[in-house]
């Protein structure tokens, strides 16, 4: 596989299509989110960030409502390892600063903290659950 990969802002009536496989394969199928927690009609409002590989699938993303909290960023397994995470979550940080936002925040699942803690983020809660499973709401500032 090509570890070659592009970070995109995009819409979700450009790119919902690409933004839902990503999301109904790591949230859905290898989390078993319920579909009604993750398709929560936030989407339409929200910008988003689609990963692209080299080839043009869709590999990973993230979703930025606009009040410098990131969300929904998943990564497929084949591509974990490889930055896609890290350059979608630096490509966030950058957007939100850019719009002049200073904290930004996001709920991580606990597994992911230290993920998030390489780029600066510190746990800023207890742990509790959400869609069962176990995360910490985390800021950078």
């Amino acid at each position: 596989m090509n570890d070659n990969f592009t970070i995109q802002q995009v819409s979700w009536s450009t790119h919902g299509s690409q933004l839902r496989a990503v999301r109904e394969q790591v949230f859905i199928h290898e989390q078993h989110v319920p579909l009604v927690l993750e398709w929560d009609g936030l989407d339409d409002k929200a910008q988003h960030l689609l990963a692209l590989s080299g080839a043009g699938e869709p590999i990973g993303c993230a979703r930025l409502p606009g009040d410098g909290s990131i969300g929904r960023m998943a990564v497929l397994k084949p591509w974990r390892g490889k930055g896609v995470g890290s350059a979608l979550l630096r490509k966030a940080v950058l957007i939100y600063r850019q719009q002049g936002i200073r904290k930004l925040t996001l709920s991580a699942q606990m597994h992911a903290v230290s993920f998030y803690e390489k780029a600066g983020f510190e746990v800023c809660s207890e742990p509790y659950l959400d869609a069962d499973i176990l995360h910490v709401d985390m800021y950078l500032d």
